[in-house]
């Protein structure tokens, strides 16, 4: 009978050697299968799997779905498990059976099933299962011989119920303080501790305020809420009307000019007129007066409201903009003013006042890729070439959207330097502990349960060393779980593992279905990598699915006009229906805008009304300075992504790469994807790249929603 995998005594000396194996092939491991691959790379990470053949493997694959089936629906599991007792998700077959019976379950089958499974993510599910039921029916001895430091607010929180339960005095800067700096609404599980801990003067009324305080300025209604019961009743009008003002400040401030005068009614205000002005400058202009007049607010604060509000009206382009921001006094100065006065002024052609608000800038924004290229591209707007060629050159040694049209400038190659996997091997690698967890999301992986296998890998990555984490990645790429490269590798040299960070995947398919839809493949590329950073399985909060992020009710029609077979949303997280319906909603958005792709990208993102709203105001300025004027943030460094990923798969499909500059015609001209005789630049890395030579990722920054 084979064993179960976790790592023996000797399990680092094997991981040491084959990380010198690893480092002197580059991990290349010349092997024939991928379950050779991945046995020899488990071996490396200290999983010690055993040898299943192939085959067996698919049959305890099938086992251990019906199994698991069984387990969750209270039927006899082991019926299905006869063969499963070394495989890797065996533990979560007793784990499920045990939850079920959650209500019944002893503190000794607990205990059992922690001594049998010590270390693995089963076992602390079981645990933070148990626990949350030991807390609801007030057990608390047995809650406290059960619990371990948790990451999660609720069991936190419940740690310190069973402490006060037994008699025990909470003190605020040992058991409160981490937890009361946490973002958001505390969850209910912490409401009797709230209240005990009140009781015992280890929380007061200056915490809540501080508390309350903390989530007005991050815009967290729901934090302040739960909160204002426990103030005295004199403290909670100000409380109620602050969460009230973020909720809904239009309603709200029409009510303000009966508030108290003091400071808290003051800051509610402001809040709330602040949150107003994000999403109706006009309204908040308004109420302000009155608001004002009413409350007597500090120079500061009346600072922030003017510059909030030009901010919006300059992102709106409004005929007044520029004259508000130049009207802002120095004090109300911040890094967005002063962006803006630089967008406003490129929209305008104003190429001296554009100048101007470069200078302006503060010290770190000025060191910014972005703006050390638009002061060049200025620049050469005033016939200062000799000034801006410098500057080109200087991002033209780096790699991303800003360096690549810096080297377009200066006719000069693209500067990417790709390193190969290695896996060096580090002096003194700490003990491996992850006791067969990555194993285990392989395995998650090898059934196509990604949430599950997601779980299990960051469960056993927050574990690895250095190198130990380098060797999972790798294995993680030629496993095809290419998203995970793809997060982790986003710091220093690892930019430059391009061939893990923008992978080949499903070359056949995208070549195949970007020609069919008239695309450049290396922009189909490039939008899947920026829209879901290959992701299969993403689903956004508007509700897209998917590598290429389509909404279903987009997905539908397209299907229905292309012959594409498509029945539910779900479908969407099948590769090859998502690239084939993705491809063609892309050349939709093409055909729109003459086949440009940096114009369909922004309208990929964005959708079609607003780019042609832009177009309509300012078509006359040049693609590189229409995208820094474009309002939205999020497209304006979407479509400089989507352009520097396209020459980098360019470039890994073509060993060259069309230019930048090539994929960025006017706006109203015509644009044709390239083709197999059209020119390309060539790549290379400079002579003596300096430290600070960055990969793709360095242009454009990181978005807004976390992904790479």
């Amino acid at each position: 009978m084979r064993g179960r995998s976790f790592p023996g005594p000797h399990s680092q000396g094997v991981f040491d050697r084959l990380l010198e194996l690893a480092a002197m092939v580059k991990l290349r491991f010349p092997l024939s299968t991928r379950h050779l691959r991945h046995g020899l790379a488990a071996i490396a990470l200290g999983v010690f799997a055993p040898c299943v053949h192939a085959a067996d493997r698919g049959h305890q694959r099938e086992q251990f779905s019906q199994a698991l089936d069984a387990a969750r629906h209270g039927r006899d599991w082991k019926a299905f498990a006869l063969d499963l007792a070394d495989y890797p998700l065996y533990p979560w077959l007793g784990e499920t059976e045990l939850v079920r019976r959650l209500d019944k379950l002893e503190r000794k089958d607990v205990e059992a099933f922690l001594t049998t499974w010590p270390g693995t993510l089963a076992a602390q599910d079981l645990r933070e299962a148990y626990l949350g039921r030991l807390a609801a029916q007030g057990q608390w001895s047995d809650f406290l011989a059960l619990y371990v430091d948790s990451p999660r607010r609720d069991l936190q929180c419940h740690a310190l119920s069973a402490r006060l339960a037994g008699g025990a005095k909470l003190d605020f800067d040992r058991d409160l303080a981490a937890l009361w700096q946490s973002a958001g609404a505390l969850p209910p599980a912490c409401d009797a501790m709230l209240d005990r801990a009140l009781d015992q003067g280890a929380i007061d009324t200056m915490r809540l305020w501080q508390r309350i305080e903390r989530a007005r300025d991050a815009g967290q209604p729901a934090a302040i809420e739960p909160l204002i019961a426990r103030l005295p009743a004199g403290d909670r009008p100000a409380a109620q009307r602050t969460a009230a003002a973020l909720r809904d400040p239009a309603t709200t401030l029409k009510q303000a000019a009966g508030w108290p005068d003091d400071e808290r009614h003051r800051a509610a205000a402001l809040a709330g007129v602040v949150r107003l002005a994000h999403r109706d400058s006009d309204a908040a202009e308004t109420v302000w007066p009155k608001l004002d007049a009413h409350f007597h607010f500090t120079e500061k604060q009346r600072h922030r409201v003017a510059a909030v509000v030009a901010v919006d009206r300059a992102a709106s382009f409004a005929p007044d903009a520029a004259a508000r921001l130049a009207a802002l006094p120095a004090a109300a100065q911040d890094d967005r003013t002063r962006e803006w006065r630089v967008r406003l002024a490129l929209a305008a052609m104003d190429w001296s006042g554009a100048l101007a608000a470069l200078d302006a800038l503060s010290t770190e924004q000025q060191a910014d890729p972005e703006w050390r290229y638009l002061r060049a591209r200025v620049l050469t707007k005033l016939d200062r070439r000799a000034e801006a060629e410098p500057l080109f050159a200087a991002l033209a040694g780096e790699a991303g959207y800003f360096s690549f049209l810096s080297a377009d400038w200066l006719e000069r190659p693209y500067a990417i330097c790709p390193l190969q996997p290695a896996g060096e091997r580090q002096a003194g690698s700490a003990p491996f502990v992850a006791q067969g967890e990555l194993e285990r999301a392989f395995e998650w992986f090898a059934l196509d349960r990604l949430p599950e296998a997601r779980r299990a890998w960051d469960f056993a990555y927050a574990k690895l060393t250095a190198d130990q984490r380098r060797l999972a990645l790798d294995l993680a790429y030629r496993e095809g779980w290419y998203d995970r490269a793809v997060y982790h590798l986003n710091k220093g040299d690892e930019l430059k593992l391009y061939e893990m960070r923008f992978p080949l995947a499903r070359e056949t398919q995208v070549r195949r279905e970007s020609t069919a839809a008239g695309l450049d493949p290396a922009w189909t590329y490039a939008i899947i990598r920026a829209e879901s950073a290959w992701t299969t399985d993403a689903r956004s909060a508007a509700n897209a699915y998917g590598l290429m992020q389509l909404l279903p009710s987009t997905a539908a029609k397209l299907a229905k006009t292309e012959g594409i077979p498509y029945a539910r949303a779900e479908d969407l997280f099948h590769p090859d229906t998502n690239i084939a319906l993705g491809a063609r909603y892309l050349a939709t958005m093409a055909g729109r805008h003459g086949g440009s792709p940096w114009l369909a990208s922004a309208a990929y993102n964005a959708g079609a009304t607003p780019v042609a709203r832009w177009l309509a105001a300012r078509s006359q300025l040049e693609p590189d300075l229409f995208i820094a004027t474009i309002p939205y943030r999020e497209t304006r460094e979407y479509v400089a992504r989507v352009l520097a990923y396209s020459v980098i798969y360019d470039w890994r499909l073509n060993g060259k790469a069309v230019a930048m500059g090539a994929r960025m015609p006017r706006a109203g001209q015509t644009y044709a994807p390239p083709g197999d005789d059209t020119p390309r630049k060539a790549v290379g890395c400079p002579a003596a790249p300096t430290a600070t030579t960055t990969a793709a990722a360095s242009a454009p920054p990181a978005r807004r929603d976390g992904r790479p």
